[in-house]
């Protein structure tokens, strides 16, 4: 059987350094943070006060404020980035066959900002007997997000969600992926959400010990590949990517910004929160992703890396590109785009995605910022570029965008420059 090509034919962003895919991409480039002080709750008695929060986004702008009502946060966001993809794709929607176009969505946590509300009105209220909102589960549920976005557009087609930590919206884009090239959808809206600044939500990693408690400088508190890091940066947000079969693509006259050409997963099978310190899961998805996309390690110019601040995980996927490619690593471009938006959870892979292929449309690398020159860790070799604190022009002929979860899940996606 021959495969399908799949290229991408739309993209939409809410991000805490925009509120489209434009703001977002030209302050990544700038390199410009997106944490500050947490607004959305009192963090006064938690370890950590800032986060990567969404900013001035008006939610109406996009659907009615009764219905948005409905929803969780977290769904807010996957409707929003959806409504942007979906209008950036110039998609037809009286003509095209809604049978044959699907939305796959990921999300690592879902509504724990519904049942963080209803659970805690609940306590202030038990003498009385539960009262809660008939759209508690509707509004929780981590599947909900991809059945909003079906509904609003009328599309039949493949329907579901994907949970794999930090991996989910990675996971999505790989699903998606591999339902168009086998024949069974015309497109499919792809993406991924999250929003968990909350009290669980911080509180929560804050238990883990797996936050950044810098407080008094928190744009500079997610610094990847340097000796001070102390832990992630809690984000937010959303990012869709319509991923379309060609053919169908070139008949409507759609705009390509790239191609698709592979995707690998792995298991770290080693802890359920720490990667493993050699690196093996990572080293195993690249390896899984570049076979599947038909590539060797010399075509690669662009990895956007997991990246997420923490002491074992940076450590351990440098290791992995060094085993993946050789001599070829220190040829290529590496940078964690999680030193400015903060760590998206479910939502990182699909902005990261986002972030990758537009590293390969517009020939320039997002930089890794925070980096100080007297910053080094003795552990991670700097003969590799990590893009530190400026972006860096060059041909970018494919990219890597790896996204690692707790569980130990890995997804890795694999886009090039399209050509006939």
């Amino acid at each position: 059987m021959e495969l399908k090509r799949v290229v991408v034919t739309g993209l939409g962003a809410v991000t805490p350094v925009g509120n489209t895919v434009e703001e977002t991409w030209n302050n990544l480039i700038a390199g410009k943070s997106g944490a500050a002080d947490i607004t959305l709750f009192d963090s006064t008695k938690f370890k950590t006060h800032f986060a990567c929060e969404v900013k001035n986004l008006n939610i109406t702008d996009y659907i009615d404020g009764k219905e948005a009502r409905k929803m969780d946060r977290y769904t807010q966001f996957a409707m929003v980035s959806a409504i942007q993809a979906v209008r950036d794709s110039g998609m037809n929607l009286e003509t095209v066959d809604k049978d044959r176009i699907g939305v796959i969505f990921g999300v690592g946590i879902g509504g724990i900002n519904t049942f963080q509300s209803e659970v805690g009105y609940y306590a202030q209220h038990e003498a009385d007997g539960p009262k809660f909102s008939p759209f508690f589960i509707p509004k929780m549920i981590a599947d909900i997000a991809a059945g909003h976005i079906s509904i609003h557009f009328g599309f039949h087609g493949p329907n579901y969600t994907t949970t794999s930590a930090c991996a989910s919206s990675s996971n999505a884009l790989a699903d998606a992926f591999n339902i168009i090239r086998l024949g069974k959808a015309n497109a499919i809206v792809a993406g991924g959400a999250e929003s968990a600044i909350c009290a669980c939500g911080v509180g929560g990693f804050n238990a883990m010990k797996a936050l950044s408690t810098r407080n008094d400088e928190p744009a500079r508190a997610s610094r990847p590949f340097s000796k001070s890091r102390d832990g992630f940066v809690m984000a937010e947000g959303a990012g869709c990517i319509i991923l379309e079969e060609l053919e169908h693509a070139k008949a409507r006259g759609a705009k390509i910004y790239a191609e698709m050409v592979g995707e690998g997963m792995s298991a770290d099978a080693y802890h359920i929160t720490a990667s493993h310190p050699e690196g093996l899961g990572a080293k195993l998805v690249m390896e899984n992703a570049l076979r599947d996309a038909g590539l060797q390690p010399e075509d690669i110019d662009y990895i956007n890396v997991h990246g997420t601040s923490t002491h074992v995980g940076d450590i351990s996927e440098a290791k992995a590109i060094k085993d993946v490619f050789g001599e070829s690593a220190f040829k290529l471009n590496i940078s964690s785009s999680k030193s400015m938006t903060g760590h998206l959870l479910g939502a990182a892979g699909a902005v990261e995605a986002m972030i990758t292929l537009l590293a390969v449309k517009n020939d320039i690398v997002p930089p890794t910022i925070n980096h100080d020159e007297d910053d080094k860790d003795e552990e991670i070799d700097y003969n590799l570029n990590f893009t530190f604190n400026k972006a860096q022009k060059r041909t970018v002929r494919a990219a890597l965008s790896n996204t690692f979860g707790f569980g130990g899940h890995n997804a890795c996606v694999v886009f090039k420059k399209y050509a006939e």
